[in-house]
This record gives C-alpha cells, sequence and structure tokens, in this order.
C-alpha cells in the first residue's frame, strides 16, 4: 500500500493518454474528470507525457483544464498550454534524417517524419496514416522529404519485417551513428505491425518530465507518473511515484510502485486519484 504521507506530498500527476487516462473508445472517465477537478482545487498540477503531437492532446487538456506544459512525442517537444509557448524542443540533425529515409529505402520500410504539428509522408509511404499509431495527428503527403528533413523531431519507421527493424536500429546506434535514441516496439492495435521510433539522443517522456519539473518549480518526488506501455518505460525509471494501470504491460508492472486493480477501460487512473485526494483531505 502506498503511504498516506507520500500521498499527500503529491504537486503534479503526469498522465500517459492511451491505454492509461484513456479508454479504447478514446474517453476521460467521468470519475477521472471529477477527481482531477477537485485536486486542481487543492493545488495539484496535472499534465501529460504522449507519443502524440502537441496538436493532438489540447482537446484533451481543455476538458481536463489543464494549465500546465505537455509533453509530447515521447519527450520530444513541451509547450506551455494554453499560452503555446514552446518551452524544449529536440530537434534531429538534418544528415541523420537523409540516412533514415536511405535505411528506409533499403530495407523496404516505411517512414514517416514528425514535425511539431504534422506528421510527413510521401505517395510512396501512403500506407502511413492507416498503420502508425498517432491518433488525432495531421497527417500531409508530400511530394519529397527533401523539403521536411529540418525541424523534425522524431523519425518513425513501420513494418512487418521485425528483423530488418531491429538492423535498422542497430545501425542508428554507436558505433555506427552518435546523438540519437530509439524505441523498438509492437503497435497496441496491429497485430502484425513493429514500430521503431528515432528521436535526438535524450529525448524520453522522463527527459520531458525533467524540464517540466524545473518550469514549475517542483521536485521528482513531488510528481506521480502513471502509464501502461514500453514507451513509458524512462518515467518508470526515476524517483516519481510510480503507477501501473491494471492492464500495463509486465515491464511496466514490474517497475511500478503500485499495480491499480482497474484498467483503462474501467477509469483505472480514478483509483489512484481518489487516493490522492482521500490522503490531502486527511
Amino acid at each position: 500500500m502506498l503511504s498516506k504521507s507520500r500521498l499527500k506530498n503529491i504537486k503534479l500527476v503526469l498522465f500517459d493518454l492511451d491505454g492509461t487516462l484513456l479508454n479504447d473508445k478514446g474517453e476521460i472517465g467521468k470519475e477521472s474528470i471529477s477527481l482531477v477537478s477537485q485536486l486542481e482545487q487543492l493545488g495539484v498540477h496535472f499534465s501529460f507525457a504522449s507519443g502524440r503531437l502537441h496538436s493532438a492532446l489540447t482537446e484533451y487538456a481543455t476538458e481536463l483544464n489543464i494549465t500546465a506544459p505537455i509533453i509530447s512525442l515521447d519527450g520530444s517537444y513541451l509547450k506551455s498550454y494554453p499560452e503555446g509557448k514552446v518551452l524544449f524542443q529536440s530537434v534531429i540533425n538534418k544528415r541523420k534524417v537523409k540516412q533514415a529515409i536511405e535505411f528506409a529505402d533499403q530495407f523496404l520500410l516505411k517512414i514517416a517524419l514528425c514535425h511539431a504539428d504534422a506528421v510527413y509522408y510521401t505517395d510512396h509511404n501512403s500506407v502511413i496514416p492507416d498503420i502508425i499509431d498517432k491518433f488525432g495527428a495531421k497527417f500531409q503527403e508530400v511530394n519529397s522529404y527533401n523539403d521536411y528533413l529540418d525541424e523534425t523531431l522524431e523519425i518513425v519507421f513501420a513494418s512487418d519485417m521485425r528483423d530488418n527493424l531491429k538492423f535498422v536500429q542497430s545501425r542508428l546506434k554507436f558505433p555506427y551513428s552518435f546523438g540519437l535514441t530509439s524505441n523498438y516496439y509492437k503497435s497496441h492495435l496491429r497485430e502484425s505491425i513493429y514500430y521503431l521510433d528515432v528521436r535526438k539522443g535524450g529525448s524520453t517522456k522522463a527527459t520531458g518530465l525533467k524540464y517540466l519539473l524545473k518550469y514549475l518549480g517542483l521536485r521528482i518526488d513531488d510528481a506521480a507518473v502513471l502509464g501502461d506501455w514500453y514507451n513509458d518505460s524512462t518515467l518508470f525509471e526515476t524517483k516519481a511515484l510510480k503507477i501501473a494501470v491494471a492492464n500495463a504491460v509486465p515491464e511496466i508492472k514490474f517497475k511500478a510502485d503500485y499495480e491499480l486493480k482497474r484498467t483503462n477501460n474501467e477509469d483505472g487512473v480514478a483509483e489512484f486519484l481518489e487516493m490522492v485526494l482521500k490522503a490531502k483531505k486527511s
């Protein structure tokens, strides 16, 4: 059981969205909405750390009356809300973006370039909007990637050829390449599809949390993080209070301080928010 003193000290709650705060219909539970409102009145900050683009998160921020900066693209972008001021962005070197495109052509992988407000793809990669899990993102087809090499925050490879993806991942690491970080994982929704996300080195959800805490003037032990999937892993390696929903993958449950009894489809995060509210009112 979590200690009452630790719960009472929570000043920031950071949600992953898909599979955590949102149910499988893309909705926030009514109980969670009510509890967030009550905790906001007690001075608790709320924010998101998601693989989505910033523009695909603002609808939910409005619904929860969130005013803290939002972490998007798995830590590559931190933007205040609702002011819209960019506080941190981690742009991939143009030369490395070109190299990634060459690898995609060579190994028959689909590829997309994620910028702050849109995901760009070419006609050769026309299946991208149907196969990558960038919920709520604006997808834009372009004639060539050449005009979109700058300002790339994330490169996404997608394929059913796992070995090819893993080989490309190895070629984008030391000693073949420097300054990049990558994340290989299976699709939430498409059983045969696998992804390789590539970002500038050091760009993780945990990095985003560090910048968010600095902006808010808080410490890591003032924060609680909630997640379910592999891309939440770096958050679950911090000293924040780590909470896994019941539907979380084993890796996240193993790293968690506490595992909820309810899933995302049962408004699982409300179970934790209720615990925080009771501790703060005691």
